[in-house]
């Protein structure tokens, strides 16, 4: 890595609220840290260079974690509200819930709505990427559970087709 750039690196470390930057390319690793501050007020930044051979940057597996209202109750994750009679569609991903295309534009599906399987009934925002969310079975939109501009957990109840 090139002294101009760890020397940027620092300039930009000193200029932020940062504690500590970390930057990766290829093999090479530079890590700056901010030192305590001395008795003058002057903060100093300590450059590291890290040399890791390929197999030690491999990812560690990720250990299961419960989620915050699991861990907020003992492991046990409190009952929602009853969901009403049908099939519910659950959301496949994370991200943000949308009802139509766009903000000027008509909801997808509305509840008393007749809908097919394969039916697009909503969009979830992740990553920057929309994701359309397709009705999984045909029938009737008995509740939409899923709140536009509002974000989404794995597995929330978004829809109940009866």
């Amino acid at each position: 890595m090139d002294l101009r750039k760890i020397k940027k690196l620092i300039d930009l470390l000193e200029e932020s609220n940062l504690a500590e930057i970390e930057i990766k390319e290829g093999e090479e690793s530079v890590r700056l840290s901010r030192a305590p501050v001395s008795g003058y007020g002057v903060v100093q930044a300590a450059p590291q260079m890290v040399m890791a051979p390929p197999a030690a940057q491999a990812a560690a597996p990720a250990m299961p974690m419960q989620s915050p209202t699991e861990a907020s109750t003992g492991g046990t994750a409190k009952p929602g509200p009853a969901l009403p009679e049908g099939h519910v569609l659950r959301s496949p991903m994370v991200g943000t819930f949308y009802t139509s295309s766009a903000p000027d534009k008509p909801a997808f599906v509305s509840v008393g709505q007749q809908v097919k399987a394969g039916e697009t009934l909503a969009i979830i925002e992740a990553m920057k990427m929309f994701n359309p969310i397709e009705a999984d079975a045909s029938g009737t939109i008995v509740a939409i559970l899923g709140e536009n501009g509002q974000p989404v957990e794995f597995d929330q109840p978004l829809f109940v087709i009866g």
